[in-house]
């Protein structure tokens, strides 16, 4: 997959197949879309197109907000490489390109750019200046323009229809069982590992304190889930504890990994933590000795569910 970080950076010769949006999360309903448009692409011999916009329309439109996204910009790109995309265009989003009209953002954008052939969308869809741009313009501008237009319907679990927004809520909420299953794959922290107060290995504990770089990355609700990383091409199995540290600390938010069995130097790595299952909420214990005794009832929980489930 080629990555290109501005469209007006997009040269072809032939006509391609497109879909644009955000994207947040590349859930089990945009993963629907982009099998349509790879696989149309791979039958047509042609090339297939994601445009995404970084920032975040809402990080440049609604500053006021806090705004949190389910991948950073890296996560996302991953995970669109994994799935046989060749062309991700990450374009820059500003005031000036939102005031672009449904009409020049299709002509300019999509045609004159991209020479789409097929445009490739999810239900609802909204373009251009002020979102006026919808399906009933695109089937407008279709026959002028020379290009073909599929709608994927809304894509639904148990009636549920699954969209970034829902996925966001849940992973406040520490329902990582919901959010991992709309997600289609484990919700996913990456952080470089940091120098800490070295309280967990005093307690027989030590942790990678993961430091998230990126200030709009969405970090769950706080408590202790079950994790995996990949470290030197070996799964390693641990517990994560998001939070204050009540017992010890209790002012600064925190993402401390105890990995099982392991005790190679991570200093400065960046780590990708899979976060498999929600153990507990965090809780401020009566003694250091207190909290080492739930500590050791969360490794066996964590023993429990990872023979049980992976």
């Amino acid at each position: 997959m080629e990555i290109i970080h501005d469209v007006s950076s997009f040269h072809s010769t032939n006509r391609t197949i497109v879909t644009i949006g955000t994207f947040d999360g590349v859930h089990v309903g945009h993963q629907k879309i982009l099998e349509r448009l790879i696989s149309d692409a791979k039958k047509q011999g042609k090339k297939s197109v994601l445009l995404t916009f970084f920032p975040h329309p809402r990080m440049v439109l609604q500053k006021d907000m806090k705004i949190e996204l389910i991948n950073t910009i890296d996560e996302k790109a991953l995970l669109l490489q994994n799935m046989g995309l060749d062309y991700l265009i990450i374009h820059p989003f500003s005031k000036e390109f939102s005031r672009l009209t449904a009409l020049d953002f299709v002509r300019d954008i999509l045609v004159n750019q991209l020479k789409t052939s097929k445009l490739v969308i999810g239900y609802d869809h909204h373009f251009g200046k002020n979102r006026e741009g919808n399906i009933d313009q695109l089937r407008e501008y279709s026959p002028l323009y020379d290009f073909d237009i599929e709608e994927i319907s809304a894509q639904d679990i148990d009636n549920v229809s699954i969209s970034s927004t829902k996925i966001r809520k849940a992973l406040h909420e520490g329902n990582l069982k919901t959010a991992n299953r709309f997600l289609g794959y484990h919700f996913t922290i990456n952080g470089i590992v940091v120098n800490g107060k070295q309280l967990g290995g005093k307690i027989g504990f030590p942790t990678a304190n993961i430091n998230v770089e990126e200030p709009y990355k969405l970090i769950p609700k706080t408590g202790v889930y079950v994790v995996r990383s990949l470290i030197q091409g070996v799964f390693v199995n641990g517990m994560m504890n998001i939070g204050y540290r009540p017992t010890v600390d209790g002012k600064h938010q925190t993402i401390e990994v105890h990995f099982f069995d392991f005790n190679q130097d991570l200093y400065d790595q960046k780590l990708t933590i899979e976060l498999l299952y929600f153990l507990r909420e965090e809780q401020k214990f009566d003694s250091v000795e207190d909290l080492i005794v739930q500590l050791k009832k969360d490794k066996e929980s964590s023993f429990q569910f990872l023979e049980n489930n992976l």
